[in-house]
């Protein structure tokens, strides 16, 4: 079972930048994916990458505005988000297949150990 723990919610004004981070203990070579929740909304795919970091997908909402990389010595992957939006605001979750060297998947339910979340929250 892998702990994964979040950091780098906070407040921040339109167009503003924050880096999350998510820190994992246990079985590695898993792809990492992150994933946002805002009030009264489901649960939907930003950004995965592979376990080597040579694959990246990230959601048509988040391109050109969000990175999602990936330091394994450190066994830590980050989303950085810029150009923030008031309807980026949602919790953060970071979540990690189960089965390693897995391809890149969207779907929730296709992961297997997520985190607390995180809160990001944007002002207009």
């Amino acid at each position: 079972q892998v702990q994964l723990v979040e950091s780098g919610g906070g407040s921040v004004q339109s167009g503003g930048s924050l880096r999350l981070s998510c820190a994992a203990s246990g079985r590695t070579f898993l792809t990492m994916g992150w994933f946002r929740q805002a009030p009264g909304k489901e649960r939907e795919f930003v950004a995965a990458i592979t376990w080597s970091g040579s694959d990246t997908q990230l959601a048509d909402s988040v391109k050109g505005r969000f990175t999602i990389s990936r330091d394994n010595a450190k066994n830590t992957v980050y989303l950085q988000m810029n150009s923030l939006r008031p309807e980026d605001t949602a919790i953060y979750y970071c979540a990690t297949k189960t089965v390693p060297f897995s391809t890149i998947t969207t779907a929730p339910s296709d992961f297997g150990s997520w985190g607390q979340g995180t809160q990001v929250s944007v002002s207009s």
